[in-house]
């Protein structure tokens, strides 16, 4: 039984800067998969996530949640319909207090009671939030900010989770943490695309995953044979 295709991108070109920096590229997320898009920095696998999540226009191409396309949809649209977005440098509202940017990822809903059972779900998952829940969001380390954001996209309930390089710039220790919950996150249900310079760990916690070089995709398949191409490791996993 094949399982169903909650995203389908087709021919997709996205121009930034003036540059060409996605050429026509295709793949798609199953439900209940967690696939890993890797690949050197200027690959233009950030302009990918921005072009689905309706924050750069499509050049060309199309871009299918559900079945449906959902090209030139704004980022406030898809979060409706369960595709949320934990973007590159994490993007907390730094003015605000942690459950306040909780309580702001929640803002298409209205069930109050389910929404505080789900901040006490996120305090669960990180206790370190907890810890600081009246703390503002701007004065916390990157990694507790990448918590944060995790835990905000959350709050939208989304069929479809995607994350822009969750673990940049974060010590070890922390790197650690977020791709455990990341795993903990896909363990309950939540489809996940990870786009994630470091391929060694994005593809032992995939399904799938592709490779992107140069605005285009070079190379798909399981995630644990692409751990195992003598390519992949000599391209980006140091070897």
């Amino acid at each position: 039984m094949t399982s169903k295709t909650l995203l389908k991108v087709s021919n997709l070109k996205v121009s930034y800067g003036g540059i060409q920096a996605v050429k026509g590229v295709d793949f798609e997320v199953h439900e209940g998969e967690l696939v890993s898009l890797i690949g050197s920095n200027g690959a233009g696998k950030t302009t990918t996530m921005k072009a689905i999540t309706g924050t750069l226009p499509i050049n060309a191409g199309d871009i299918e949640y559900l079945g449906r396309s959902i090209r030139g949809q704004g980022p406030w649209d898809l979060v409706k319909q369960g595709l949320a977005m934990v973007p590159e440098g994490r993007g907390v509202f730094t003015r605000m207090t942690i459950i306040e940017n909780l309580q702001m990822g929640a803002y298409i809903r209205d069930d109050k009671d389910g929404i505080e059972a789900d901040i006490d779900k996120m305090f669960a998952i990180f206790p370190r939030l907890k810890e600081r829940r009246d703390q503002l969001a701007g004065t916390m380390s990157g990694g507790e900010q990448q918590m944060l954001a995790m835990g905000r996209a959350l709050m939208s309930r989304p069929k479809v989770l995607l994350m822009d390089e969750p673990s940049m710039g974060l010590s070890p220790i922390m790197v650690d943490k977020i791709f455990e919950v990341v795993q903990d996150v896909f363990a309950q249900g939540v489809t996940i695309l990870l786009v994630e310079q470091n391929a060694s760990r994005a593809l032992s916690i995939a399904n799938r995953g592709y490779v992107m070089e140069s605005g285009i995709i070079t190379m798909t398949g399981e995630a644990k044979q692409m751990l195992n191409d003598p390519k992949v490791r000599a391209a980006y996993l140091g070897e």
